[in-house]
């Protein structure tokens, strides 16, 4: 890549990816509230995985929970965003394409949850 006649360095472009990333990070949060929901919970299972002390393997279970429910909610709203640009009138075949990605963020949330169950139960007792 090249600015100018100068060339852009692996490390600029590495940053300018972090920001786009960031940007939509910042975009989702903004519209989207189902993800600032998520987030917030995550905020909260992390601030309650701090406080318990998890082991290295559980904070492993409780990340990849995480990261799967955000990272599907993302990719649902980001569906469901293309699908209404492409067809606003929202027929029917839009309507299962968007029910069937909520339903991949339903199973992942399922499966956090019952992480979350398996982690955080035995420090209860």
């Amino acid at each position: 890549m090249e600015r100018g006649k100068e060339k852009i360095s692996w490390l600029e472009r590495l940053i300018k990816r972090f920001l786009f990333a960031f940007h939509g990070f910042r975009a989702a949060w903004r519209i989207e509230q189902s993800f600032r929901i998520q987030v917030v919970l995550a905020l909260i299972i992390v601030i309650l995985g701090i406080v318990v002390r998890l082991s290295s393997l559980e904070w492993m279970f409780i990340i990849i929970a995480i990261g799967a429910v955000l990272s599907l909610e993302l990719l649902n709203s980001m569906i469901e965003k293309v699908l209404d640009i492409l067809h606003p009138e929202a027929r029917e075949r839009v309507k299962i394409i968007k029910d069937i990605s909520a339903a991949a963020v339903l199973i992942a949330a399922l499966m956090a949850i019952g992480i979350g169950l398996i982690v955080f139960i035995p420090y209860l007792y």
